[in-house]
């Protein structure tokens, strides 16, 4: 009997590898051709263009959250209908879920492209910042759409049982990014422009390909069949989905809020220092959103089949390997910090003391986000959207808003860089909460 449960784990073992290293890197690579954009900004065009990218930014992933709701809420939903051995209904669902996200994704592009100016005026830009962050924004907005739906598949492909196909589109969009602003913007000099060319062919290649894919005939659990509405179906994928649409909502608001204060007491250079500091958050915060969106829908398949075994397992291994790690990247970001910051703001003495003091600062909160993402995702995987949106709630959007309008009263620009761990500390409680209560429900203690 224990050789036989040894056998068991060590196949869930490999199974969650196999899942979600792929989904880890995709985020990774997905957060590093983004900052690749603010390398060659800052260092080609300037410190007022990469002021300009970083203010504009939190409204484009603002709305490409669309994407993430539909991608998490309905891969999640998808998965549990596989589990139950629902195959071409699940098919359904998922030809409708992705046609919602095109067309929703659509009309909010062209929207946003109409009263671009006006937007970036109401996140703070001011003068030069202004059409700086038009002409971006702008650009931007053409492969809107294809953003969206490269943010669904990355959890469909997933769902579908293809992490690693997932992963060569999002190598394949990123590499294209960094050729692409190397020569836009380091050989032609095209400046801010030609880094959101070089975002927005790459977003295309990213949205377009798993399109292509699906609709072809192919050997994964999914592939597109004629769309049919079921109205439960969607808002279930939206309640579902409610805690990542609400998570990165959240952070655009309080990163445009974040941005704001930060003009008021340390004028550009805040707004430069945040954004390399963010950019490489990105990179980090990357491997623990990859975690979770690989794991999601293995989570979602043994719920639906009702293996609770393999569901402890999965939960007691995702929260050693989470814990781990946060220690992991804390030491990282502590040693790395003078490198990372000289990359982006080396040319600028001032401006790179500021980014590394407030990076290692913030680099604190790499110790627990982890178990909050987590959690947030694992209430998702088990289609307990009101859970998940609650722990995303607070923490991406109250408990900040409150550190980030209070601590600068008394710290000054310590009392932001400090904000983010002690927004998450409080949620980690809450996080915890939940946990416990939900043990017998759901079996995964």
């Amino acid at each position: 009997m224990r050789t036989y449960k040894r056998f068991c784990v060590y196949q869930i073992n490999k199974k969650l590898l196999r899942f979600i290293l792929p989904s880890i890197i995709m985020m990774v690579f997905t957060s590093i051709y983004s900052v690749v954009d603010g390398i060659f900004v800052s260092n080609f065009v300037g410190k007022s263009a990469f002021a300009s990218v970083n203010l504009i930014m939190p409204y484009l992933m603002g709305i490409s959250a669309l994407g993430f709701m539909i991608g998490t809420g309905g891969s999640a939903f998808v998965s549990k209908t596989l589990g139950e051995g629902k195959k071409k209904l699940a098919n359904q669902y998922f030809s409708m879920l992705v046609t919602i996200a095109a067309i929703g994704g659509f009309v909010l592009s062209v929207l946003s492209f109409i009263f671009m100016r006006r937007i970036v005026m109401a996140f703070g830009a001011a003068g030069d910042l202004i059409d700086y962050c038009t002409l971006y924004g702008r650009i931007s907005c053409i492969s809107l759409t294809a953003f969206m739906l490269q943010n669904v598949f990355q959890s469909f492909f997933v769902a579908a049982g293809k992490p690693q196909l997932g992963l060569k589109v999002i190598v394949a969009a990123g590499c294209t990014n960094i050729v692409l602003d190397a020569l836009f913007i380091g050989v032609l000099h095209f400046g801010i422009a030609g880094a959101a060319f070089a975002t927005m062919t790459s977003e295309f290649i990213g949205g377009l390909l798993p399109v292509v894919y699906f609709f072809r005939k192919n050997d994964s659990l999914l592939h597109f069949v004629k769309p049919v509405f079921d109205r439960r179906v969607f808002l279930k994928t939206c309640t579902n989905g409610s805690s990542e649409l609400m998570t990165n909502l959240s952070m655009s608001l309080v990163n445009a809020l974040y941005n704001l204060q930060l003009m008021k007491i340390a004028g550009e250079n805040g707004v430069a220092a945040y954004g390399a500091v963010m950019y490489v958050n990105f990179i980090f915060v990357a491997t623990f959103l990859g975690y979770a969106i690989g794991c999601a829908p293995v989570i979602s398949y043994h719920y639906g089949a009702g293996n609770h075994a393999e569901l402890k397992n999965l939960y007691k291994k995702s929260m050693s390997i989470i814990l781990v790690w946060g220690v992991i990247l804390f030491g990282a970001a502590q040693l790395l910090a003078p490198v990372l910051s000289k990359i982006f703001v080396g040319y600028n003495t001032g401006l790179y003391a500021m980014t590394l003091h407030g990076f290692r600062v913030y680099a604190i909160a790499f110790l627990i986000i982890g178990i909050n993402i987590f959690g947030s995702s694992f209430f998702t995987a088990l289609n307990n959207g009101l859970i998940s949106a609650v722990i995303s709630f607070l923490r991406t959007l109250v408990f900040q808003v409150i550190m980030v309008l209070t601590l600068p009263l008394w710290f000054g620009i310590n009392g932001i860089w400090s904000a983010i761990s002690i927004a998450e500390a409080l949620t980690l409680i809450m996080t915890t909460t939940f946990f416990v209560r939900q043990k017998d429900k759901y079996h995964y203690l």
